[in-house]
């Protein structure tokens, strides 16, 4: 597994993490062996970047990844989570030190730890990232030692761009595949010369980069893929990355041919990730052991063709959602 410098988290990482919003909730059930199985195959192949949530599974991702740190002991695992969503959408006042401190504790518990590597706002309301008192808070939670490192997760370009200002932010969260190319433009040169590090999230556009899905697929009642694709329970940009279901399967059409022989599409999807200058770690999800293996393969592909993936972006995905986030 190729490592690389993660600037302000002062740590290498490696480029291909893993993604745990799955083990909790929102993807259909993942059985408790099966979660425990497919972080132990993840770190078995290099992966040493995991990434939770408070609020996936209300607070399950977070327990089931404790468990398998305490099993893997001093393995060099590195695990980011994040705190924020456990309020009501678009409260900004509720991002307190109250309640910073209150999320904080319940995911020390849940994962077993007493200081948490890395703890992100998770996609808070826009004003949030220019609060001085957000941050202050946050300095302070590493002053204590509740926390190592802080950065954000975003659901737009122009928070990624207000969150690297601030100096001590060690990371910018943001949905980033061959569906959403605007981060390259501006989010990733930023980024790299502050020495924050960019996580590629949503890389396969839930699953339509794995090119296993047709018009006839469909999803359980308790996926956000059934559920969510107009944005009825939080922001459609994390459901299929925003784009169209019947788009994404003709853009997918277009890129398969471009697939080397012997990977698979979700593997060329992720490669690309891996290719864009800026990019500290990517951190697809998986379901099974086998998906989690998979996935690290990746990041042993040859680089791929970028231009082609940027003209099929141009033509069939740059119009619906571009200028949304």
């Amino acid at each position: 597994m190729e490592k690389r410098n993660a600037g302000r988290l002062n740590r290498q990482v490696g480029v291909v993490g893993l993604g745990c919003w799955q083990l909790g909730a929102d993807w259909g059930e993942v059985d408790e062996s099966d979660a425990l199985a497919l972080l132990h195959a993840a770190a078995d192949t290099g992966v040493d970047f995991f990434d939770t949530a408070d609020v996936y599974g209300d607070g399950r991702s977070e327990t089931l990844v404790g468990r398998f740190l305490k099993e893997r002991k001093d393995d060099g695992i590195f695990v980011a989570t994040k705190m924020g969503r456990r309020l009501p959408a678009q409260v900004a006042e509720g991002y307190s030190r109250e309640n910073f401190l209150a999320w904080n504790d319940r995911s020390r518990r849940n994962l077993g730890v007493d200081t948490l590597d890395l703890v992100q706002l998770h996609c808070p309301p826009t004003a949030v990232y220019s609060s001085d008192e957000v941050y202050d808070t946050l300095d302070e939670m590493v002053e204590q030692q509740r926390i190592a490192a802080y950065g954000v997760s975003v659901e737009k370009v122009e928070e990624a761009l207000e969150a690297i200002r601030r100096p001590h932010v060690a990371s910018v969260q943001i949905i980033m595949n061959a569906f959403r190319l605007k981060p390259l433009e501006e989010v990733l040169p930023k980024a790299a010369e502050a020495g924050v590090a960019i996580i590629a999230r949503v890389p396969l556009a839930s699953g339509l980069l794995t090119g296993k899905y047709d018009k006839a697929t469909t999803f359980g009642a308790d996926d956000h893929r059934n559920y969510n694709r107009n944005g009825e329970a939080f922001d459609v940009g994390e459901t299929f990355s925003g784009v169209p279901y019947e788009i994404g399967l003709e853009a997918v059409e277009r890129l398969r041919p471009l697939v080397p022989e012997g990977a698979t599409m979700a593997q060329f999807a992720l490669r690309w990730i891996v290719d864009q200058s800026g990019v500290r770690v990517v951190i697809p999800g998986a379901r099974n052991v086998e998906q989690a293996r998979a996935n690290s393969q990746a990041a042993s592909l040859e680089p791929v063709d970028g231009k082609a993936v940027a003209e099929v972006y141009d033509e069939l995905i740059r119009p619906h959602v571009h200028d949304r986030w």
